[in-house]
């Protein structure tokens, strides 16, 4: 069983920038980000592959910078010029596979809210 311990997430002003942190007590493959605003879906914001390929949701491309440290199981999310539209709940994700297959694991959570 793998833990992901996310951290790093508060208020902040409209333009400000965060950093998220997400630690994984074990190996993993790939990592991502995903958040949920209120009454709204969970949606993709960012995902590393174990390479470092990376992949942007539309509305965080040029703002959102994910990187991975595979030395330290962890994997960050910098936020830049936010916006009020970018509060929400971020989650953490990351898989691994074995004999059984994939298995997907999430953290607890971290509350990013942007001030207008």
């Amino acid at each position: 069983q793998v833990q992901l311990v996310e951290s790093g997430g508060g208020l902040v002003q409209t333009g400000g920038s965060l950093r998220l942190s997400c630690a994984a007590s074990g190996s993993i493959a790939n990592m991502g980000w995903y958040r949920q605003a209120p009454g709204k879906k969970r949606e993709l914001v960012a995902t590393i592959t174990s390479g470092g390929s990376t992949n942007y949701a539309d509305s965080v491309k040029g703002r959102f910078t994910i990187s991975r440290d595979n030395a330290k199981n962890t994997v960050y999310l910098q936020m830049n010029s936010l916006k009020p539209e970018d509060t929400a709940v971020y989650y953490c994700n990351a898989d691994r596979y074995t004999f059984a297959g994939r298995i997907d694991y999430w953290g607890q959570g971290t509350q990013v809210t942007v001030s207008s």
